[in-house]
């Protein structure tokens, strides 16, 4: 899927790509809170920008590379649970919900992640799927 095509931000928030996760793909802001951050990496999946993946993985566990599935295509976010990664914290947890259309078929991911401040920005640290 092409960024420059999506009108709806692919997070759900509601608000168009280009002020919601959008800005946090091209660099013009950091996501300020780790729900943030997992909302972007979402929209990084579904609009295949492992760049921004990458970029945003915390560097203790960060893959040297990182190859998208292109048939698989992420639709839906459902943020289930937070824990602290706000503002003013250091680290944090969402539990979320992915869901996924491949062409084996459709699915979902269920994942607890663990998100860290790294130099002031959060970084994706490690999550556990159930």
């Amino acid at each position: 899927m092409d960024p420059v095509t999506v009108d709806r931000c692919p997070c759900l928030s509601g608000l168009p790509y280009d002020e919601c996760c959008g800005r946090f793909h091209r660099g013009q802001a950091q996501a300020p809170t780790a729900e943030a951050l997992m909302r972007s990496r979402f929209s990084a999946f579904a609009v295949g920008d492992a760049d921004y993946l990458l970029r945003t993985w915390h560097p203790s566990a960060r893959p040297a590379v990182l190859d998208l599935e292109p048939d698989v295509r992420w639709y839906r976010l459902d943020i289930v649970a937070c824990s602290a990664g706000g503002l003013l914290d250091a680290e944090g947890t969402v539990e979320f919900r992915a869901y996924y259309r491949s062409p084996d078929g459709a699915g979902s991911q269920h994942e607890v992640s663990r998100f860290e401040r790294e130099d002031g920005a959060w970084a994706y640290v490690s999550g556990v799927t159930s």
